[in-house]
């Protein structure tokens, strides 16, 4: 299974539309599934994306309350056998986005696989000692003091995680 993982669209602010490069990407990758992690900022996103393939994810600290109804602030999804937690990151005790995104999951048994989150737009794949990934997929639309526009790429395949790499370019027009 291809999953994209996107965060921090903020859509419309950036644009009525995906960024060329990131349709591009999700169609080449033959994405199957798509995962965000908040501030989409209004349903356009949603929209956009479920143009592309079947759209889950949770709201974030800019997302309003259709959004927060719809989605929720956290949640674990099951995939393909993998379990993948998702949050923005933005809620809860922690001293960083990567601290408050484990800590939003710390509780369950069994432990997501992966755990997505955003917020910070800062860009991430980390693989534990644990076995879990940490991923922050950045953002494909408001790279902010980063080099790159970003997306990340989660396969899996009987029940396991077997790659994750993050997706990045240069513009966000294409």
């Amino acid at each position: 299974m291809r999953v994209a993982l996107v965060s921090d669209t903020h859509l419309p602010r950036f644009g009525r539309e995906l960024p060329r490069a990131l349709v591009d990407g999700l169609r080449e990758h033959r994405i199957e599934r798509i995962l965000h992690a908040g501030d989409w900022t209004t349903p356009l996103a949603v929209d956009l994306l479920e143009a592309i393939a079947p759209v889950d994810g949770v709201a974030g600290n800019n997302d309003g309350p259709e959004l927060h109804e719809r989605f929720g602030t956290r949640r674990i999804l099951e995939i393909d056998g993998v379990r993948i937690g998702i949050t923005h990151g933005h809620l809860g005790p922690g001293r960083s986005t990567e601290d408050r995104a484990v800590r939003a999951f710390e509780a369950d048994d069994p432990r997501p696989d992966a755990i997505v989150f955003g917020h910070s737009h800062v860009p991430s794949v980390r693989h534990l000692a644990s076995g879990r990934w940490l991923v922050n997929p950045g953002s494909p639309t408001d790279k902010r003091r980063q080099p790159t526009f970003t997306w990340a790429l989660l396969e899996t395949s009987s029940g396991a995680i077997t790659r994750v790499e993050l997706v990045a370019y240069a513009r966000r027009d294409g």
